[in-house]
């Protein structure tokens, strides 16, 4: 008898739960480790990781570039970094999701590391402007160390400039290559919409 109200009450409620959170948050990814242990994050940077939950926005993308732009467009100004180039970043690194968090600990839009937001100046991560600001200001200063080149400034952004000096060019890290892919197809299509 109890093992059936158990199976009722989880039958119900849980999907129930489920369905609020779907409304509220973005898609789970885990995956477990060599210990047993699970591992989930709202941002998939690595092929291990395996979809859990699945969500749906309730905002087309188109509405939170929208939402964002004039703040893009505000650093793009300040930085001279190309305001598409920014937008796809933004979308590589966390789909205009400004609460995302990697597995690794990168936060915010643009995904900044605690050791970067320190050093771009962002005291809170999770505030559009600051992040944006940041960012964009750290890929800025990539852009320059790699003589415009967007391929290694994006490697340098997602790997840290030093792998990239020391391999001579994009290292071979399948994250890497995969970031720099989406990266500049996103950037092809937001520069296509702008014309």
């Amino acid at each position: 008898m109890l093992a059936k109200r158990f199976a009722f009450i989880f039958a119900i409620k849980v999907p129930f739960i489920l369905a609020i959170y779907t409304l509220a948050s973005a898609d789970i990814y885990r995956y477990q480790d060599k210990n047993g242990v699970w591992h989930f994050t709202n941002i998939r940077n690595d092929l291990k990781y395996k979809l859990y939950i699945r969500t749906y926005p309730q905002k087309r993308p188109g509405v939170y570039i929208k939402k964002y732009d004039g703040i893009i467009r505000q650093a793009s100004r300040r930085f001279g970094v190309d305001s598409s180039l920014i937008k796809a970043v933004i979308k590589a690194e966390s789909d205009f999701n400004h609460e995302a968090v990697s597995h690794k600990g990168a936060q915010g839009l643009m995904q900044l590391m605690p050791g970067t937001a320190n050093a771009m100046k962002v005291k809170n991560p999770f505030n559009p402007e600051e992040n944006i600001f940041g960012g964009t200001r750290y890929l800025s200063l990539m852009l320059d160390r790699f003589k415009n080149n967007k391929s290694l400034a994006l490697a340098a952004y997602n790997a840290g400039p030093e792998e990239v000096e020391s391999h001579k060019g994009v290292p071979p890290f399948p994250e890497t290559k995969s970031f720099i892919r989406k990266v500049l197809d996103y950037y092809r299509q937001y520069k296509t919409e702008n014309r």
